[in-house]
């Protein structure tokens, strides 16, 4: 008798295993599938390649990984992108917003050194060190540096997300694609990461605003 009554306990914790697995596995689904609706609700029409970007008075430039002084692949992209708004007259401002105190390197600095390599003056770069993420880049440049209409400058998995919680900031934002000569296997793995963790986080930092 014990080892039956012990067998059925067992089946019973399996089960009640089972249930919760399913249960996360549907409540992980609901708030992918809510928080990828808001970025295409938010973003829909407002992203947009160099050639067809609105001209607006700001470009938001945001930060990534720096290494001994120089950008990587995705912020090389970033910047060069932002250079072409410039030179094309399509923004008058860039605003770099990244991590000016990261232990690897301050981003804004990198930023304004390679941008001004570009041929951006001085004076058309504004300089953000506290954008520590894209949900404080969007309400820095709205709060801090009043920024109200502006595009945001980042890769394609990137764009849609900065899109919508710039708007959410309350700046009419529009995003444009910057390039990449990137690494297969990191895109594919920012993509995911944005889809599992990125998008429900700034979900949920747009509903604490």
């Amino acid at each position: 008798m014990p080892t039956v009554s012990a067998g059925a306990d067992h089946r019973r914790i399996r089960r009640a295993a089972g249930v919760l697995m399913l249960i996360t596995y549907l409540v992980v689904e609901v708030v992918v599938t809510v928080a990828g609706t808001w970025v295409f609700a938010a973003s829909s029409g407002r992203v947009h390649p160099v050639s067809s970007a609105p001209v607006v008075p700001t470009a938001i430039v945001l930060g990534s990984k720096v290494t001994d002084g120089e950008p990587l692949s995705y912020l090389r992209g970033r910047l060069d992108t932002a250079a072409e708004l410039y030179r094309t007259g399509r923004v008058r401002t860039l605003l770099d917003s990244g991590n000016g105190g990261s232990p690897v390197g301050d981003e804004v600095a990198v930023m304004r050194t390679a941008l001004l390599a570009r041929g951006i003056p001085g004076d058309r770069i504004v300089d953000d060190g506290l954008g520590l993420d894209t949900a404080a880049s969007c309400r820095r440049a709205h709060d801090v540096y009043g920024v109200r209409r502006a595009v945001v400058v980042t890769q394609d998995f990137h764009v849609g997300r900065a899109v919508a919680l710039c708007r959410t900031a309350g700046i009419d934002a529009s995003g444009v694609v910057a390039d990449c000569a990137c690494a297969t296997w990191t895109v594919l793995r920012n993509h995911l990461r944005e889809l599992l963790l990125a998008r429900p986080r700034a979900l949920v930092s747009a509903l604490s605003w």
